[in-house]
């Protein structure tokens, strides 16, 4: 058995707790990510978002695969637990605001490139 505990999920923010905390995010190409230990391993967890609170903790939002089953869950961790280490940092600056590029409709549908050849048919011609 491991001396290293499994990291808890955080709580969200209540009114008593003071003003909102301030968020962070990455662009989705290029997120740091942290190493959450889980279930006897160290998962790789990319950062969605990092909330720095009033009283000075800092709050990670991750994507992990808790179990090392491929089922990805969202998770929120306050920093400083021995269950999380850094894993890999981010070229990109994070940023307070929404993804503008992101906003507002629906995404594309990808494009599909006509047909070749026959339609309908059995690829013996019959």
């Amino acid at each position: 058995m491991s001396a290293i505990p499994e990291p808890e999920p955080a709580r969200p923010c209540r009114p008593q707790d003071g003003p909102e905390p301030e968020v962070w995010t990455w662009p989705p190409g290029d997120r740091p990510a942290l190493k959450v230990w889980s279930a006897g391993a160290w998962r790789y967890a990319p950062v969605t978002a990092r909330q720095d609170w009033a009283d000075g903790t800092f709050r990670y939002q991750v994507l992990v695969d808790l179990r090392g089953d491929t089922t990805i869950t969202h998770r929120t961790y306050v920093w400083g637990h021995p269950g999380l280490r850094k894993c890999h940092g981010s070229d990109a600056k994070p940023s307070r605001g929404p993804d503008e590029r992101r906003q507002g409709e629906m995404p594309q549908a990808p494009r599909r490139r006509p047909r070749t050849g026959p339609q309908g048919r059995s690829t013996t011609g019959r």
